[in-house]
């Protein structure tokens, strides 16, 4: 174990350094998420319309994420083949990003053309970042290195929840920028994603292959093809729970600010703290879990996480009709509500820390960016159907109905995972044959 550890130390500086692309979606994301829902509620009345728009900018992820990845698994510059796509659009990302209060005060039109373009670029850039740490970590260490750079990711949630969110509530005059209502945290965030991408670029150097190096690159189509035929199904059956993980995630996701504000009664600005209740047990889980897996098994670990994950939905169900409506001061209602949040987080940390994992570990180097796109076609195509199946279910039975939602795609998860037999440290990638 003792040689284990000094194997992953000598990456650990490495995997920091890429955990920079990751700390700009940690930032980005969770703001994201938590605010534009309520940007939308000014001007509509229905959950199920702000979900379908929410949902709006995944429908080009669902393409962007494993076209580009593909196309940067082909790429060569002398810079690497995924920096190139970084440099370009993190960049754009930032602009769009803290445009958009400004475009919300423009009226809906600019706020969704506004959020069109910044998806677009986001989406984009995520196969590229999340690409780097597969292409330059041993398999045998990924899962300790998707902790850490899943660390970074939260630490930026948490600083974006935690720190930047709370000041959507100040309001003061300034040249240029006018009242700064809702506006510091995105223009705050827009400038800390340009200094990361700036870091990324100056201090991490890709692995470079020979231009005459022979490498068989299958294209996505027959990449499918061949997940789908393959007589080992792990990769497939994978790849189905993290569909159905992320369905109940994205569909808790966009309405848990709405959820605080409209029924526990905070204001607009704390409520980024629920969202940051999670990044925080989420952070603080990262590499223990990651660790844990790889003692006692990828699978074993997500599975696990999975059935507390359900219980605790289940917590936060009950919680919606006992506590909220239990005559007990604010403060413990709020509280307790972020405690199971909290909880949640941890467990959400587990499952997400260790399942690219297992698809890295089934590809080769010449498709890493395939399964990555693999990964996002399948998650973002929940974070499609997520929002407005959620939204329409809270318009039917209201909030807690959606509690529900979640909890039945956590177990459904949990058994479709119990299919999966690869993907553990140390396996030969099925792509290998």
């Amino acid at each position: 174990m003792a040689k284990e550890k000094s194997g992953f130390r000598q990456y650990s500086k490495l995997t920091f350094l890429i955990g920079l692309g990751f700390f700009t979606m940690g930032l980005m994301d969770p703001l994201y998420d938590n605010y534009v829902p309520q940007f939308l509620s000014d001007f509509l009345e229905s959950r199920g319309l702000i979900g379908l728009v929410m949902t709006l900018d995944n429908v080009f992820a669902l393409f962007l994420i494993p076209i580009v990845s593909h196309w940067s698994d082909n790429s060569r510059s002398k810079i690497g083949r995924r920096m190139p796509f970084i440099l370009v659009t993190l960049p754009l990302s930032a602009l769009f990003f803290g445009a958009i209060p400004f475009a919300t005060s423009a009226g809906l039109a600019a706020l969704i053309i506004t959020l069109f373009v910044l998806n677009m670029a986001k989406q984009a850039a995520r196969g590229p970042v999340v690409a780097l740490m597969p292409d330059t970590i041993p398999g045998e260490y990924r899962s300790e290195a998707n902790g850490v750079i899943n660390t970074m990711g939260a630490i930026a949630a948490i600083l974006g929840t935690v720190a930047l969110g709370p000041l959507v509530d100040i309001s003061i005059q300034l040249p240029i920028i006018g009242d700064t209502r809702r506006k510091i945290p995105f223009l705050l965030a827009a400038l800390l994603v340009v200094l990361a991408t700036l870091m990324l670029y100056l201090f991490v150097k890709e692995k470079q292959r020979a231009s005459d190096t022979s490498e068989e690159r299958e294209p996505l189509l027959k990449s499918l093809r061949t997940i789908v035929s393959a007589k080992d199904q792990s990769a497939l059956w994978v790849l189905i729970s993290i569909f159905f993980w992320f369905l109940g995630y994205q569909g808790l996701l966009p309405f848990i600010g709405l959820y605080t504000r409209d029924v526990i009664g905070t204001s607009e600005g704390l409520t980024s703290l629920s969202a940051g209740a999670v990044g925080i047990a989420y952070g603080l889980s990262a590499i223990p879990s990651g660790i844990l897996a790889h003692r006692i098994g990828r699978r074993r670990t997500i599975r696990f996480s999975l059935i507390i994950a359900a219980g605790l939905l289940l917590l936060v169900f009950v919680h919606a009709y006992v506590i909220v409506g239990s005559g007990l001061s604010f403060g413990v209602v709020l509280g307790s509500f972020w405690g199971l949040l909290f909880l949640f987080g941890a467990v959400w940390g587990a499952v997400i820390t260790n399942s690219f994992p297992m698809l890295w570990q089934m590809a080769t180097f010449a498709n890493m960016g395939i399964y990555t796109g693999l990964y996002y076609f399948f998650s973002q195509g929940a974070a499609i159907a997520a929002p407005p199946i959620a939204g329409a279910i809270i318009d039917l039975g209201g909030y807690p109905a959606s509690f529900l939602f979640a909890l039945v795609c956590m177990v459904i998860a949990f058994f479709t995972m119990g299919r999966v037999t690869g993907g553990e440290v140390g396996e030969t990638p099925v792509a290998d044959g």
